[in-house]
């Protein structure tokens, strides 16, 4: 919907919006959210962890670009092999020419090298590396395509009714897709199947080979609560986030898709978590404002 007002004006009230969600005790039974993002890349659901409760949604179940989400279950796989013994946290993954030469981000390793799986976790989780993912991927499933497969399969048996995975890291592919009512029942899977490992997610940073690797996800640290889970970006998608909130008895799942800037996504999440935090919005209608198209 295009709005009259000069870019500045539509700045302060959209940041005057934000702090009305986060802030006010008496919002109107007629709220009214920011999304800074184009209507045909948005989506969003919010999900009572505990429960199962649908807290929030704006095209949940509409196809999008997971991007850097399909880390996730590329995780979910290799926590699967952790648990059965097929790995351990020392074995050590090769990585292929084809996974080297993965486009960043990625870790760049020379032709001959390996990893080991603590190593490639913390280097998923944080960095996102596509060289790791797909290394990964080739180790488990004996070829990415390969891989691919078994991660749709394992979609499927969680409930992910409408994702289709085509490879280990998110890479654009027209063929793979998702929604974010998806994305929240696999960030709840991972919570619940994995809680010894789920606190990798909440890593900020990790030293590899002697040095310093820093990550992605801001809303570490920003938000009290919040620890993980995964950001992602590719420019068909917009920046993605699937963020785990855990604090004074609320688990929360927040799923934000197609945002403009990442800075633009984290605020939408921030205001959506104070949105399903407070008592007064049960049962509230939310009328969404787009930003300019």
């Amino acid at each position: 919907m295009y709005n009259p007002l000069p870019l500045i004006q539509r700045f302060f009230a959209a940041l005057a919006l934000l702090v009305l969600l986060a802030g006010c005790a008496t919002t109107p039974p007629d709220s009214v959210l920011a999304v800074p993002a184009p209507a045909q890349k948005y989506a969003a659901i919010v999900v009572d962890a505990r429960t199962g409760k649908q807290l929030f949604e704006v095209s949940s179940t509409a196809q999008r670009y997971p991007a850097s989400l399909t880390k996730m279950m590329t995780l979910y796989l290799l926590f699967e092999a952790l648990d059965s013994g097929r790995v351990s946290k020392q074995t050590q993954i090769p990585v292929s020419d084809h996974a080297a030469s993965q486009p960043p981000t990625k870790l760049r390793f020379r032709r001959g090298e390996s990893i080991d799986v603590d190593s490639a976790i913390r280097a998923i989780v944080v960095k996102s590396a596509n060289d790791v993912a797909v290394a990964v991927g080739e180790y488990l499933g004996g070829s990415e395509d390969q891989f691919a497969a078994m991660m749709t399969s394992r979609a499927r048996q969680l409930g992910m009714t409408s994702t289709i995975f085509r490879n280990a890291s998110g890479l654009p592919d027209d063929g793979q897709m998702t929604t974010a009512r998806d994305m929240a029942v696999l960030g709840m899977a991972l919570h619940r199947r994995f809680p010894q490992q789920f606190h990798y997610f909440s890593e900020s940073d990790f030293m590899f080979r002697g040095r310093l690797v820093r990550g992605h996800n801001d809303m570490l640290g920003r938000v009290r609560g919040v620890d993980g889970i995964k950001t992602g970006y590719i420019r068909a998608s917009g920046f993605n986030i699937v963020t785990s909130y855990n604090a004074d008895g609320r688990n929360l799942i927040v799923v934000v898709m197609g945002a403009d800037s990442a800075r633009q996504r984290n605020d939408h999440v921030e205001a959506l978590i104070q949105r399903s935090l407070s008592p007064t919005m049960d049962g509230t209608k939310t009328r969404l404002m787009f930003a300019e198209q």
